[in-house]
């Protein structure tokens, strides 16, 4: 198979290609980082980059201290490889971070930048160590009677396997006696097979404590909608772009997502209520059920004897994403605000905060004050944004007029590094009042493709248009000219001098960016007018731990969304796909060009019968078995018309995880 491809080129495969991808607090691809002429800071970036930070202290060390507080040892810069060879994480990709902010970069997200870049094993409380900086998240360690409870493995087994050696390099042998999930993105979950086999789970030997909803929400998140959403993460994460001072510096969140071989987990200990109370191996716990706050499901803890809280994920040292960029269902940033209230009055008496990002904070008033601050900017985005549609404005009009208060503002753990004020005003928009503004002009409005020839043609064509974004372009007014641009783009993609604008636009406007995210989608779509689409490389055997623990009603789900409509105009057809070692039985209907599913019995009137194993049905999915060899393989048993079979695969649509953005 050729693995340059993407996933893989069967067409059975395309069946159910988003499985083979799965978002952690956002997870993509990776790619090798190309390279790109890249364009000096301009006069206008480089004034706006200093006047955006006039009103912060960036002299302020507290972060720093407090990033660096407890430190055991500072974590080795090698790289980190597959087992295949492919590199999974390089912590000296991003050395370049020191000193001064560069001219094209906005200062405040150089100050991130450098926190995340402090890492190492760090001793947060007595019995309580934290790795920092082996991954995008945090694992944490929690020392109990008989060895250590985990928090939150990482992302992948080889980020997961360094991060422990290096543990028990400094504190000995770490016998697991628990792990905790805190919620269900796959970068606090991803790694937990490099710690403990599935058997060891099922006995019982290690409790795998999650909250409610955690297999569901793990097993589902981007398998529907995958390649789209994986697609869009290659920008927001800045796959393609070098680790430069002209590309990707930072995530916000932590460095840089990771990708590599995952896997799952069934948890044996489900947190369901709002409040629950238990001994784990001698470790006094209350867990605290967050559901639908920054993940669908997620859980906060406190340890009594440490005095000692875990915010997990729905606080941080970032503004977070009520909407992430790459695409999922809208957060709730009233409940998530809630849920934060809620737990400053549970904690009297907590004197040590810690998190799955980021590094610690210590001391009562100092916690708290945080707590409050969070609290209110999530709540402030929410009230503010509603009163202000309420009163007729628009979401570009609420983004352009909110501003964090001056009392809020100056705090950098509140700052866009991550999600932003004009995005998270935008999402809490959509949450109440969806797509449509109001207005009837964007009712039903031309496609881009048919709109942009109209807008080229009414502004005096291409030269014209050329000629007037020159002069924008010379007045620092980056973001006009990107939307003017855009459209001469889209109406005639060959138009090489309209590409290379644009793409300085873009760059300008990455340099000026405080967000990790929002720079590299800038960055990412000028590489790309400048260079083509790159190649997205994907080993779809990294998924192999994972997929095998998706439930199966889910492929079924990812099944239903490949039907081509078109294709499957006038064709009605009964399947029956029997999963031998599951004991499970779907039957499949398309009938009206929708195809519907549902375990049950096997229907007597089928076109066509299959029995196979799901480890088979793994194997189909990512690439290590085609259709030819299925069909003379005893591995699947056949019963009905073979034409129908055929004809079924006929009818799923073939997927496109590389497909343009920024071009038609």
């Amino acid at each position: 198979m050729d693995n340059k491809a993407g996933y893989a080129q069967h067409k059975i495969i395309a069946l159910l290609l988003a499985v083979a991808v799965v978002s952690g607090c956002d997870q993509s691809p990776n790619s090798s980082p190309q390279s790109a002429s890249s364009s000096a800071a301009s006069q206008f970036t480089i004034a706006s980059n200093r006047a955006f930070v006039e009103n912060l202290d960036l002299d302020n060390q507290q972060d720093f201290e407090d990033a660096r507080r407890g430190m055991v040892a500072e974590a080795p810069n090698a790289a980190l490889t597959s087992e295949s060879g492919v590199q999974v994480w390089d912590a000296s990709a991003y050395d370049f971070i020191v000193e001064e902010a560069p001219d094209t970069v906005n200062p405040s997200l150089w100050r991130q930048a450098k926190l995340n870049n402090i890492r190492g094993l760090f001793k947060v409380d007595e019995g309580i160590y934290q790795l920092r900086g082996f991954d995008l998240a945090n694992t944490s360690l929690i020392k109990s009677d008989s060895g250590w409870i985990l928090v939150d493995p990482l992302t992948t087994l080889e980020t997961t396997e360094a991060a422990m050696a290096f543990a028990e390099q400094h504190l000995g042998e770490i016998k697991l006696t628990g792990v905790i999930f805190t919620h269900s993105h796959i970068d606090h979950f991803g790694g937990v097979l490099s710690l403990i086999n599935a058997q060891q789970a099922a006995d019982n030997t290690v409790p795998i404590i999650a909250p409610s909803g955690f297999m569901q929400e793990a097993t589902s998140e981007n398998v529907i909608a995958g390649p789209a959403m994986t697609r869009r993460g290659t920008y927001m994460f800045g796959n393609s772009l070098p680790r430069s001072a002209t590309g990707h510096v930072d995530a916000g969140l932590g460095k840089q997502v990771v990708y590599g071989s995952t896997s799952i987990l069934q948890p044996t200990v489900v947190i369901d209520q709002p409040e629950m109370a238990m001994t784990v191996d001698g470790v006094e716990f209350d867990f605290y059920n967050m559901p639908g706050s920054e993940a669908p499901a997620e859980l906060t803890f406190y340890l009594p004897e440490h005095r000692a809280f875990c915010g997990a994920e729905v606080l941080s040292h970032v503004m977070h994403n009520v909407l992430t960029l790459r695409g999922a269902k809208v957060r709730d940033a009233l409940l998530w605000s809630d849920y934060i209230g809620q737990s400053i009055d549970r904690l009297d008496d907590v004197e040590v905060f810690f998190n799955s990002h980021h590094w610690p904070t210590w001391g009562h008033d100092r916690i708290i004050t945080q707590m409050e601050q969070q609290q209110d900017m999530y709540k402030f985005t929410h009230d503010q944004t509603v009163r202000l549609a309420n009163l007729g404005y628009t979401p570009r009009e609420i983004a352009e007029r909110l501003k964090l208060p001056e009392s809020l503002a100056g705090n950098f753990h509140l700052r866009g590094y991550y999600g932003t004020l004009s995005h998270n005003s935008k999402a809490v928009y959509q949450h109440y009042f969806g797509w449509y503004q109001g207005n009837p002009a964007q009712l039903n409005p031309l496609p881009p493709e048919q709109s942009s020839l109209r807008y080229v043609e009414f502004m005096g064509g291409a030269e014209a248009i050329l000629e007037k974004a020159s002069e924008s372009m010379q007045l620092g007014e980056y973001r006009w000219v990107a939307e003017v641009l855009n459209h001469l783009v889209f109406a005639q993609p060959d138009n090489g001098p309209a590409k290379r604008m644009l793409a300085e636009a873009y760059q300008q406007l990455g340099y000026q960016s405080e967000s990790g995210p929002w720079r590299d989608i800038y960055l990412s779509g000028a590489l790309e007018l400048l260079s083509g689409t790159p190649d997205q490389y994907y080993d779809p055997v990294f998924a192999k731990a994972f997929v095998q623990q998706v439930p199966l009603v889910q492929f079924m789900k990812a099944l239903s969304v490949r039907l081509d409509g078109e294709k499957a105009e006038g064709e009605r057809l009964v399947l029956n796909v029997l999963f031998t070692d599951q004991q499970q039985n779907f039957v499949l209907t398309v009938r009206n060009s929708v195809m519907h599913y549902k375990e049950s019995p096997a229907a007597a009137n089928a076109d066509v019968s299959i029995a196979l194993s799901k480890n088979l049905f793994v194997d189909i999915l990512l690439g290590q078995a085609g259709i030819q060899q299925l069909l003379t393989t005893d591995e699947l048993a056949v019963e009905g018309s073979v034409i129908k079979l055929l004809k079924f695969f006929s009818l799923l649509g073939e997927s496109n995880d590389n497909f343009n953005i920024v071009t038609p």
